[in-house]
């Protein structure tokens, strides 16, 4: 465990080394909340990472339907 100084008040962090004993420990309802406040926690800190917008259609690429793909594939062996 270490102690982070954050606006002047202490915060203890713990590693997951340390946490993962105590998750395996929660009844199966528990962990469930815990997966769902991870969830919202990843969600609301993805903004940056991810760029995609809730409910948009992206095109995607695929090899499906591109039929000189096989032919410039095999001349660039």
């Amino acid at each position: 465990m270490s102690t982070i100084v954050k606006k002047n008040k202490k915060i203890s962090t713990h590693t997951l080394q340390e946490i993962i004993p105590l998750i395996s420990m929660l009844t199966v309802f528990e962990k469930l909340k815990l997966i769902r406040i991870l969830a919202d926690e990843v969600e609301k800190n993805s903004k940056d990472i991810f760029h995609f917008e809730s409910g948009k259609t992206y095109q995607i690429e695929t090899p499906y339907n591109m039929y000189g793909a096989a032919e410039l594939l095999a001349k660039s062996i």
